[in-house]
């Protein structure tokens, strides 16, 4: 009786396991992982996209644009979100991916509210983060010891800011975070600190800066008088599957990019008047 029980109990396990494969196999949940500049906007697009079409999962993780990288081109995830193009990442074979570019994304150096300081140079920003400049009074601010916040090795905003703030060159060794979330509640609450976010990050707890009296704003990233931004990558390893490239569809569909997109703080793709390869050469 017993054998017949557990055998009957084998079969069952046996059905609902070819169950669920089957429906693993159609393709009814994905997962996207990488940039947690991009991740507000793909899980908003994803809730949405999930109530418009019920039983179609969409899980959204962040890990910073390495992650995403990575994970996508070992078949990990379905999608690798990126700041970056997956040709300025080391060890990613971008022959293998394909990029799908949904937004565009201003990274903006933010400050403690009370470090007096509202414009510098793009030379006295980069001589903050390479520890030249110390005290906020050396560019006309408070007579503070500046603290220095950086995003994670890895990230996708750190990379963008080092290549266009620091011509490439690593930023000095400080406190690293790997939220932006984080990054600005740390930068609200310590005297004298700063760092860089995307704008979608940027709220009221915390300044922005001009840099050569240029003011971080959308208008202003789509003609490049804004140079320190990005494009938002959600790449796949290949061909997507069925459900993966109708949800990219879905995030660029006019509605998503006119009612999501910007009012979260990215920028539509379409609104864009100038566009850069992957070595930020302008692309007439």
């Amino acid at each position: 009786m017993k054998k017949r029980i557990f055998l009957t109990l084998a079969l069952g396990a046996c059905v609902l396991l070819t169950g669920c494969a089957k429906w693993i196999d159609r393709g009814e949940s994905i997962t996207a992982v990488g940039s947690s500049a991009l991740q507000p906007l793909v899980e908003t697009v994803a809730e949405e996209y999930q109530t418009k079409f019920p039983g179609k999962f969409i899980n959204v993780q962040g890990g910073g644009s390495g992650t995403g990288l990575s994970q996508v081109q070992s078949g990990a995830v379905e999608i690798g979100n990126s700041d970056l193009f997956a040709e300025e990442k080391s060890g990613i074979d971008a022959a293998k991916l394909i990029d799908h570019k949904v937004a565009a994304v201003g990274i903006t150096p933010i400050v403690n509210k009370k470090v007096g300081v509202t414009d510098l140079t793009m030379a006295q920003l980069r001589g903050i983060f390479l520890g030249e400049i110390k005290n906020w009074k050396e560019v006309g601010g408070a007579d503070q010891a500046i603290v220095i916040l950086n995003r994670a090795a890895g990230s996708g905003t750190r990379g963008t800011f080092e290549k266009w703030v620091l011509d490439g060159k690593t930023a000095v060794r400080a406190q690293e975070q790997d939220s932006s979330g984080m990054v600005r509640q740390i930068v609200a609450d310590t005297p004298g600190a700063v760092s860089y976010v995307a704008f979608s990050y940027v709220s009221k707890d915390v300044a922005t800066l001009k840099i050569d009296g240029v003011t971080p704003t959308d208008e202003n990233v789509t003609t490049n008088d804004w140079k320190i931004w990005a494009y938002e990558h959600m790449y796949t390893k290949g061909k997507p599957d069925a459900l993966t490239q109708d949800f990219l569809n879905y995030v660029l569909s006019a509605d998503v990019q006119e009612e999501i997109v910007g009012k979260l703080g990215y920028i539509p793709v379409s609104k864009m008047q100038v566009e850069r390869d992957w070595q930020g050469n302008l692309i007439d």
